[in-house]
């Protein structure tokens, strides 16, 4: 797909000047607008507070706040929901652990306000799906960061235009909520950045989770509002939640910093879970049992890199099984997967690793923590959010803010990770067609440098293990 296609900025003059006033720089020291890659080891002028606005107070929204607000240097400053009271609920909390007040935005058009409000740094988006893409755009053009819960985008339009007004403006967007920060996970990371896996092979990532009791859920009951996600499953076939187990392999293989994805297969199984769930629920004649899902039981996605390499990718929330994000990275030494954790690696070149030592693997698990994990991983637990991932990612982010420093993850790798919501979708509805993707850096991948064994230095950040306490608000979906 050509940029070419399309010129779909207006005005976009004022929005780079805007940027290069606000201080905006590449890593490299010059300012840049647009142009390949570009946004590949970016990073902005140290920022002394941390401004955020976080939108969307139902069911995540609440523990995004409580991380946010325990992180030194980062301040909430505004709070954005349809309803006061989610809105007054934690202004309420913000008060009773000492913290400054946020200013309100309440209503439809309340989240408009809030992108465009000066007292911002961060637009933090924890709302339903259908309305994460307006809320970038309307805060990248605004001047701010934008931080997305996944999946940040759909469709291949929308993942180019955050793309091309990202590097235009040259703000940071950045898919949260992204599982790269657990702590097999992060264990995983330094195992491949050590060598210890050898050269890496393939890949295995997924997001397996019963949610048809969330879905087909009343709003006050614990289900979602006006029942969003389950009028997506409805509509779409192929692997719309796709970002979970694949985040993590992208690191892992260096996806979009040496390597990139060039092209997938998708293939959906049949629909039985919600129908079945529906059935034993639900009176007949009922709207839950007329309703006909589209989204399969399980959406299984193969994707070959463009140096040889091939990553599995599985969809299913609709059957009776333990939650499973797989996390599997296979290389010519050694193998580890999750769920539950395990690790084989061969202890000479040629030697083989033929089966699973417990003990061997809590050696690995021991010696070769992340350090990241090894330095923040009390805090974390205590904060929550997905066992601490949640807490680290916005710690690191927060911290490279603070510091100047290149954020972890950037707009070609949300990007990347949403293509497949488009591209699963026609390959599943056309018998597993071969589907190009996209490459968003447009050859920017070849050049671009690979994450590194990331850290925070606590010191200097002020953070102290005993000054936070347990929150039990994010949620584990």
């Amino acid at each position: 797909m050509e940029t070419q296609r399309r010129d779909f900025i207006k005005g976009a003059a004022w929005m780079g000047a805007a940027a290069l006033a606000a201080g905006c720089t590449t890593a490299g020291g010059g300012a840049k607008i647009g142009g390949v890659g570009s946004m590949s080891g970016f990073a902005v002028k140290p920022l002394k507070k941390v401004r955020v606005g976080v939108v969307g107070l139902g069911n995540r929204g609440p523990g995004a706040v409580h991380r946010i607000a325990s992180i030194p240097g980062t301040e909430v400053t505004a709070l954005c929901d349809l309803y006061q009271d989610k809105v007054s609920a934690q202004q309420e909390w913000l008060k009773k652990n000492n913290k400054p007040a946020a200013k309100e935005f309440v209503g439809s058009e309340g989240w408009k306000a809030m992108c465009d409000w000066d007292g911002l740094d961060v637009v933090y988006i924890v709302t339903n799906w259908q309305t994460h893409v307006p809320i970038m755009l309307r805060a990248l053009r605004s001047g701010k960061h934008a931080f997305c819960e996944v999946p940040a985008a759909f469709t291949l339009d929308e993942c180019w235009e955050i793309v091309e007004t990202a590097e235009k403006v040259k703000l940071h967007c950045m898919q949260l909520e992204n599982c790269c920060y657990g702590e097999v996970e992060m264990l995983a990371l330094n195992l491949c950045r050590l060598g210890k896996l050898g050269e890496l092979v393939h890949g295995e990532g997924a997001y397996i989770h019963d949610l048809r009791g969330m879905c087909y859920a009343e709003w006050d009951k614990g289900g979602y509002y006006d029942y969003w996600r389950l009028r997506y499953n409805k509509d779409h076939p192929g692997n719309q939640y796709e970002t979970h187990g694949l985040g993590p392999i992208c690191q892992y293989m260096n996806i979009n910093r040496g390597d990139r994805f060039d092209y997938l297969v998708s293939v959906d199984s049949q629909q039985l879970g919600f129908h079945d769930y529906a059935a034993h629920h639900f009176p007949e004649g009922s709207w839950q049992r007329q309703w006909k899902i589209q989204m399969a039981d399980m959406n299984t996605t193969l994707i070959k890199t463009a140096i040889g390499r091939t990553i599995m990718v599985q969809h299913d929330v609709a059957n009776a099984r333990p939650y499973d994000r797989i996390n599997l990275i296979s290389g010519t030494r050694g193998i580890l997967q999750d769920y539950p954790y395990r690790c084989a690696i061969e202890q000479k070149p040629g030697a083989g690793a033929h089966s699973y030592d417990p003990k061997f693997a809590e050696d690995i698990y021991k010696e070769y923590k992340h350090p990241l994990w090894k330095k923040a991983g009390e805090i974390a637990k205590k904060v929550g959010g997905h066992g601490g991932m949640d807490f680290l990612m916005d710690l690191r982010w927060s911290y490279c803010l603070q510091n100047g420093l290149p954020l972890d993850m950037d707009v070609y790798d949300l990007a990347s990770w949403c293509s497949l919501g488009e591209l699963t979708e026609v390959s599943a509805r056309n018998r597993g067609r071969s589907m190009d993707v996209p490459d968003f850096t447009r050859g920017g991948w070849k050049t671009a440098k690979p994450l590194g064994i990331v850290d925070v230095d606590l010191t200097k950040l002020g953070l102290d293990a005993s000054a936070v306490g347990k929150d039990t608000s994010a949620l584990n979906v």
